[in-house]
């Protein structure tokens, strides 16, 4: 532990400790950060002490664990404002929101995972949510599948090779053969679909959104609540705007290939 520390300097040490909050588990505890950054429990608490004073970490007073803290709002508008991909793609997310008035969110593949980047929340009383920042596996939901589909088949065929497809729901995808196939059916359509993957009761519809190369930018995506999106023809009419939109928004990309179900 001592040798692992003398690795790194206090700066090192602290985004380390500040990295362990994207886990899904949000809170953490002195002890448990230790044990998985092999840091000394003194390090750790003066480490938190600091962060609790600028307000990057935040501690329950009953549990005494601690929680990613509220200053990282302060950057998101800044972050989203000065992403040249979340600025050009708010125009296109609004056209499909105003379309569909369904969820609409734009994600990217970031640390092997899907991150929704940014999102426009249905006006509807019965829907689906997909906040900023939420972070999924590539083989689970449709936002997530589509990223992997159109990626290279290098970046596929590493990724499949390099994780292990774990059971979210019921209907997730677990079997590597399955994940292949369905990849392909991506690829033909231009498009992904899942219902309740990640969450049950959650389908999704997504597309790509594709640069001059052809190559995967991010994924415009559509969270509908199982009970609509299970209906053939407002599920067609869904995919239709969807398409007509990802195609816009690769257009003003620099695609302009006419492939993929465009």
């Amino acid at each position: 532990m001592e040798n692992q520390e003398k690795k790194l300097n206090s700066i090192e040490k602290a985004v380390k400790i500040l990295m362990k909050f994207q886990d899904s588990s949000s809170s953490k505890g002195i002890r448990e950060m230790s044990g998985e950054l092999g840091f000394s429990p003194a390090t750790v608490q003066r480490i938190l002490k600091t962060l609790k004073e600028y307000d990057f970490v935040r501690q329950d007073p009953a549990t005494r664990q601690y929680y990613i803290g509220n200053i990282f709002y302060r950057f998101l508008q800044t972050l989203q404002e000065s992403n040249t991909l979340t600025s050009y793609a708010r125009r296109y997310m609004e056209d499909l929101a105003t379309r569909t008035r369904e969820t609409v969110h734009i994600n990217i593949i970031e640390g092997g995972h899907r991150l929704c980047v940014d999102t426009i929340e249905s006006p509807r009383t019965l829907k689906a949510g997909m906040p900023v920042g939420h972070r999924s596996p590539l083989y689970a939901g449709g936002s997530a599948k589509c990223l992997l589909a159109f990626c290279t088949d290098e970046f596929v065929q590493d990724y499949i090779a390099s994780t292990r497809l774990e059971s979210l729901t019921e209907n997730t995808i677990t079997s590597v053969d399955r994940l292949k196939e369905e990849i392909l059916q991506i690829r033909e359509k231009g498009y992904a679909r899942s219902i309740g993957e990640r969450t049950p009761g959650l389908g999704s519809l997504s597309a790509p959104v594709l640069d001059h190369a052809g190559l995967v930018l991010a994924s415009l995506s559509l969270a509908v609540p199982e009970i609509r999106i299970s209906d053939d023809q407002y599920r067609h009419e869904c995919i239709q705007n969807l398409m007509e939109v990802a195609h816009a928004f690769s257009r003003a990309m620099g695609y302009r290939g006419s492939g993929i179900g465009y």
